[in-house]
């Protein structure tokens, strides 16, 4: 192969493999600054959660999920590292193969995509019945408050987001 058809191909597979390496360290979670469109407009917002007038009761009761949630996540995270790595290691491999060789097989470029999906799928689930168990911890009028406060935050976002469409076109 001459050098520049290997310099050709080692510049589109690079940003793909690094792409594919970012999203899935990323893995959908809230890691800092990455929060995109779910960090501000909707999702679940310890915000409004503080406005509902929560008892000490139910407090202590959300303090006692969340902590039982880090523990389970740290030792979850502690007990598969190097299962994890193993992984990634993997997955890594194979991306790298299917953009490295000589002919696009798009039979096992979607079996990829169908397992990070999958993968995606698991940690919503998962997510929402975390957020399912902290909001079975209000009452009717506390769910309807949180609602209400929901959708007004939604709607300020709405505005936000036009007023920078506008002023970006």
């Amino acid at each position: 192969m001459k050098m520049t058809k290997k310099l050709v191909l080692a510049a589109a597979a690079l940003p793909l493999v690094f792409g594919t390496a970012s999203a899935y360290a990323y893995g959908g979670g809230d890691k800092g600054g990455h929060k995109g469109m779910h960090g501000k407009c909707g999702g679940f917002d310890k915000k409004i959660m503080r406005q509902l007038d929560l008892t000490d009761a139910q407090k202590d009761q959300l303090k006692e999920m969340r902590e039982a949630d880090r523990a389970a996540m740290k030792e979850k995270r502690s007990a598969n590292k190097a299962e994890k790595m193993a992984e990634m290691k993997a997955h890594r491999e194979q991306v790298q193969a299917l953009v490295l060789a000589d002919t696009f097989d798009e039979a096992a470029a979607n079996e990829l995509a169908s397992q990070m999906v999958e993968k995606q799928t698991e940690r919503r689930v998962a997510m929402l019945k975390k957020q399912h168990e902290m909001m079975s911890v209000l009452t009717p009028e506390q769910k309807t408050k949180f609602t209400e406060l929901q959708q007004e935050r939604m709607a300020k976002c709405v505005e936000k987001m036009e007023k920078r469409a506008n002023k970006d076109s």
